[in-house]
């Protein structure tokens, strides 16, 4: 079953020269290991294909129940050198927020129960 993200994770992202990172927390603890197990390098890396010219690298924060990227070769040279819109990468947290992640019915489940006022 089809679970956006942002459904389960907010983020942070930022830049220093020409690598972005992205900070991914877990709304919740008992979505960190979802996001370890979906969010590994190979489908962030497809996921940013043609956004960034050199590798990923990622870096588990267990005791904040977050990741953070490095995407190295995503600002075309950095906030000083850039032509890009965007060369500080501020937008890399929204666009990985916008990754669909298909997960199990009952995780989805429990992630709905979650989100239901009341439940």
């Amino acid at each position: 079953m089809k679970v956006r993200l942002i459904d389960i994770a907010h983020a942070r992202s930022g830049d220093k020269g020409d690598t972005a990172n992205v900070g991914v927390i877990a709304l919740r603890p008992e979505y960190y290991p979802i996001l370890v197990r979906e969010l590994t390098v190979e489908r962030v890396s497809q996921h940013f294909h043609g956004m960034i010219t050199g590798p990923v690298q990622r870096y588990e924060l267990p005791n904040l129940n977050a990741l953070n990227f490095l995407l190295h070769g995503a600002l075309d040279g950095g906030g000083t050198l850039s032509l890009k819109t965007d060369a500080q990468g501020k937008v890399y947290s929204t666009a990985l927020l916008r990754l669909v992640l298909d997960l199990p019915a009952a995780e989805v489940a429990a992630i709905h129960r979650d989100h239901t006022p009341g439940a």
